[in-house]
């Protein structure tokens, strides 16, 4: 298969489990490649994701590593052999790689989460508001960087997967831009907050407490648990962090936050009424 210039975070992340899969049987790369028949360069290009792997040769890989996770197994052929070429990339090379990978990882996960602190998250974002935050950044985008960021922004938000999402109260009380845009941004909310495969929860500022309130993140649910992915957002572009010992934090963290949040229903009680206040 060619060399990959810039691989995909989804092909890094198919990389990164033939990896571990690898070192958990205790081999190493020069005998995983002798198994194969494959020379030393060639794992190493598969295991950092240069390189692509057939099907054939990734359950080879599988029964060398003694996997006997079948449905793990697939899941990885799965990755490997998907030649999906999405909507994003219209955008390759007119947007950072980041953006990319986020909408990629969007389209392949079962279901999202996220936990907003500061901003509506942007897939309930207004074109105002996501306007807004976008002209906010520094150094400044030119009108061309900043249209193109919130058409990107509008196609994320054609989605049907579940998706649940759990903002504080400072969100939804920070005018990023004017009341008119914030009062927009409510109604927005109140209507996405119907729909049936969405779920809206508010963190009232009343809690007492709760220092977990303070992180963001987007939690992305893998065609298996041990292939889900976290997301934070960094100055220079997105972290994806798939670990199993952190993804365990991330989960217990999660049910912990929507735990103390409102009920949907006093959730759009509140929108509504923050709404009235503009």
């Amino acid at each position: 298969m060619p060399t990959r210039r810039e691989p995909t975070a989804r092909q890094l992340r198919l990389a990164t489990e033939l990896r571990k899969l690898r070192e958990a049987a205790g081999l190493t790369a020069r005998q995983a490649a002798a198994m194969l028949g494959v020379s030393n360069v060639q794992i190493s290009q598969i295991e950092s994701g240069l390189s692509g792997v057939s099907e054939q040769r990734l359950r080879r890989l599988a029964s060398h590593y003694a996997c006997t996770d079948e449905e793990f197994v697939d899941a990885l052929v799965a990755m490997a052999t998907d030649r999906t070429r999405g909507w994003w990339e219209e955008y390759r090379g007119r947007l950072p790689t980041s953006f990319l990978d986020l909408s990629e990882l969007e389209h392949h996960a079962r279901f999202l989460r996220h936990v907003a602190i500061l901003y509506v998250p942007g897939l309930m974002q207004t074109e105002d508001y996501s306007r807004a935050v976008f002209s906010s950044r520094l150094p400044e985008l030119t009108a061309e960087e900043l249209e193109l960021r919130i058409e990107h922004r509008k196609a994320r938000q054609q989605f049907d997967l579940p998706y649940e999402a759990v903002i504080h109260e400072a969100a939804l009380r920070i005018r990023v831009s004017d009341r008119a845009t914030s009062r927009a941004q409510l109604t927005r909310l109140l209507e996405l907050s119907e729909a049936p495969h969405i779920t809206l929860r508010v963190i009232p500022f009343e809690l007492d407490g709760f220092a977990l309130a303070s992180s963001t993140m987007t939690y992305a649910g893998g065609s298996l648990p041990r292939l889900d992915t976290v997301v934070r957002d960094a100055l220079h572009g997105s972290h994806f962090i798939d670990s199993e010992a952190q993804l365990n934090t991330y989960r217990t963290s999660f049910r912990k936050v929507e735990g103390v949040s409102l009920d949907p229903g006093r959730t759009r009680d509140l929108v509504h009424a923050l709404a009235k206040e503009l």
